[in-house]
């Protein structure tokens, strides 16, 4: 079932540059959707549009029903250095005014999924790159969002974090049944993670090819998953 359409949208900054012209695409309920593409060709635009941050100049991003509770993760963690991981995580739920005991209940359930139990009182300062970022997925998910957009969450991890937050992140997505939409300049990330990847054009971006993948457990050592890899990457290849 189709949650999120977007139809021919274009988007020009004030500097005059042409981030997205003519972008079209669906998601649908449940899914992972990987946008992939060269830089700057409007992916983070494309989150932003959907998340009601910008507005498209031109086209239309229509709901099935009522727009979605959001979770948006994005390329930094964006942690209060003055706040614990546990007032960090809260943060969404205390805007929403939810009552302190309920708020604090969420978060921790959110900290403790992903692996941060031992963590609750910690400030940003004393974690690691890798266990930031999991207190930021923690406050996108304290709220319970059915749509989750993220915005290169893992670019700057080392290899061994990414591959293990990406395991964390396939499993809690498919435990929960949310809609994620997923920015990612790496091949190897978007096959892994995604039911589909929509690969873009460069500047102004749109879609230039759309890849279904398996469903099913994920294995980054088998010959299925280097085929499927080769396949995005021919895909970006031409598209950039």
């Amino acid at each position: 079932m189709t949650l999120l359409t977007l139809t021919g949208v274009k988007k020009r900054f004030s500097n005059g540059v042409d981030a997205l012209s003519g972008l079209s695409f669906e998601v649908r309920e449940g899914e992972f959707v990987s946008l992939l593409g060269p830089s700057g060709c409007g992916k983070s635009t494309a989150l932003r549009l959907i998340a009601d941050l910008i507005a498209p100049d031109l086209g239309t991003i229509t709901w099935r029903g009522v727009r979605p509770e959001l979770g948006f993760v994005f390329q930094e963690p964006t942690l209060m250095p003055w706040a614990d991981a546990l007032r960090n995580a809260r943060l969404p739920l205390d805007l929403k005014k939810t009552l302190r005991s309920g708020s604090e209940a969420g978060a921790a359930r959110a900290l403790v999924r992903l692996g941060l139990e031992d963590f609750l009182h910690t400030y940003p300062r004393q974690l690691s790159g890798g266990m930031k970022m999991r207190v930021s997925i923690a406050r996108a998910l304290a709220a319970g969002p059915r749509l989750l957009l993220m915005d290169e969450p893992f670019a700057a991890l080392d290899e061994p974090t990414r591959q293990r937050l990406n395991d964390d992140l396939l499993a809690l997505s498919r435990e929960d049944g949310i809609t994620v939409i997923f920015v990612t300049h790496s091949v190897m990330e978007a096959t892994y993670l995604s039911d589909r990847v929509l690969v873009m054009s460069s500047r102004p971006g749109r879609v230039k090819s759309e890849i279904i993948l398996p469903k099913g457990p994920r294995d980054r050592l088998s010959h299925a998953f280097a085929e499927n890899q080769a396949q995005v990457a021919a895909a970006l290849a031409v598209a950039a």
